[in-house]
């Protein structure tokens, strides 16, 4: 029998998918994840690995594993947590979780959009601090979205559902991508690909969605924020790495830009404390994929990649 460590807490959804396939789990059943040391001595002669975000899936714990580690199975459709191309280089096949997170991850963008245009976080900590406040025409003003331009960098699933969110509130979509977006898809969003700088200079909301990788590491960074307008929102539910934190706390300091709101940190769970005392910045701490029913779902697909390559058939979700 194959032995499939999982190196973090996930649904017994997930676990009984394994079960169910007459598998027996060496699951980490503890809410904090476990130390590095532990970690590289739970993967010790594992086959498979059912891994989380919080896990780094680097050469030094492929080699704790061993040469007869098969697959790392992650549980998020994000997967800068591994080392691919070590992973790669040893046979080893990597999978996540795709389509199963893309609307938990939108609402989540929206919500964003309207809390930090809005300044609903700003509104709430009013009230909860029982600080006194009176209803007046320019009371806590914020900013309509309502025939704003949205723009998507990375107009993968989530860009693309986010962008469908943005567009039933009224707003116009341009987006930046590797590839165009399907005919059918642009002509329903309206949606047009321009270069990132076009679509810096010209959206009232920029919203990330792009993978985390060497390419994209501080794709928005001082350069870009100087290009958006000071009236202009960004939010990030993609990956931290993907915004240079310092320099958005410089532009949001030097009035470069209007707001931010924030799912993911550069270095999660550490935020920079120049964003922590801002009110025009939303603050959360990546709930992204949230939901029971959403994590239900990936930890299950996770568990049926695991399935999949330890009956010796191809993995449903492979990475590239």
């Amino acid at each position: 029998m194959s032995k499939i460590v999982v190196t973090g807490k996930i649904p017994n959804a997930g676990l009984e998918v394994l079960r169910n396939a007459g598998l027996d789990p060496q699951a980490w059943s503890q809410d904090v994840a476990m130390t590095r040391e532990e970690l590289l001595k739970q993967v010790q002669g594992a086959e498979i690995l059912v891994t989380l975000l919080t896990e780094k899936v680097d050469s030094e714990l492929l080699d704790a594993a061993g040469s007869q580690l098969k697959a790392v199975c992650n549980v998020a459709v994000g997967y800068n947590n591994i080392d691919v191309a070590a992973c790669k280089a040893r046979g080893v096949t990597v999978t996540n979780t795709p389509g199963v997170l893309t609307d938990a991850t939108a609402d989540i963008a929206l919500a964003l959009i309207l809390m930090v245009t809005r300044r609903l976080a700003e509104g709430e900590r009013v009230i909860r601090s029982k600080t006194p406040w009176q209803w007046g025409m320019h009371y806590m003003l914020g900013t309509g979205v309502t025939n704003r331009v949205l723009g998507v960098v990375g107009m993968g699933a989530i860009g693309i559902a986010t962008a469908r969110r943005a567009k039933a509130c009224g707003m116009s979509v341009v987006y930046h991508s590797r590839s165009e977006i399907d005919s059918k898809i642009a002509s329903e969003l309206g949606a047009k690909k321009v270069s990132l700088d076009e679509l810096l200079s010209g959206s009232d909301v920029v919203s990330i969605h792009c993978p985390s990788n060497e390419s994209t590491h501080h794709l928005i960074g001082a350069p870009q924020f100087k290009k958006m307008k000071p009236t202009a929102f960004l939010v990030n539910t993609a990956r931290g790495p993907i915004v240079d934190e310092q320099a958005l706390v410089d532009a949001l300091k030097a009035k470069e830009i209007a707001g931010a709101g924030l799912d993911v940190f550069e270095f999660e769970p550490k935020i920079n404390e120049g964003l922590l005392d801002r009110e025009d910045v939303v603050l959360i701490p990546h709930l992204g994929s949230a939901t029971t029913e959403t994590r239900d779902a990936m930890a299950m697909l996770a568990a049926s990649n695991a399935v999949a390559i330890a009956s010796g058939k191809s993995p449903l979700t492979p990475v590239g």
